[in-house]
């Protein structure tokens, strides 16, 4: 086995484990696998999170009724000496606590550290296409 083989098997394990903790609602463990300085460009405003917001992330779950599923497409994973990049198409599936039904496909690139050994994520990008036509709307109903 390779070094990139080892690394690539740590680096999809941590994947893992923060998409079963997402899954599962916990913020908590979801953060655990973010740096303590990580910048998150999410779906939802504001532009941009600075660090970790464990209240914030929670309220969020609180908001599904129970868990949230998913699936991920077209992944790709770079990997360097301490850096990597994760990008992949993420599908994110569940019922919020209104009812509301979600199966929404959206892009996600993580920007990946190891420090002290570990594979952690530093920066996380998440977005939707919108409609180039002037009208500015989030294209939502798109699928790989």
């Amino acid at each position: 086995m390779t070094q990139r083989d080892i690394e690539e098997e740590a680096i999809i394990a941590m994947i893992m484990m923060r998409a079963k903790a997402i899954g599962e609602k916990d913020a908590k463990d979801a953060l655990s696998f973010h740096t303590d300085d990580c910048v998150e460009f999410s779906l939802a405003p504001p532009l941009v999170y600075h660090g970790k917001h464990e209240a914030g992330l929670q309220a969020w779950f609180d908001s599904w009724e129970g868990a949230i599923g998913g699936d991920v497409q077209d992944v790709k994973l770079t990997i360097g000496t301490d850096v990597a990049f994760w990008s992949g198409l993420v599908n994110m599936t569940g019922t919020k606590t209104d009812g509301t039904i979600v199966d929404l496909w959206f892009r996600q690139t993580l920007g990946l550290v190891k420090l002290e050994g570990r594979w952690q994520v530093a920066h996380q990008h998440a977005s939707v296409p919108f409609a180039m036509d002037g009208s500015e709307k989030a294209m939502l109903n798109l699928r790989p």
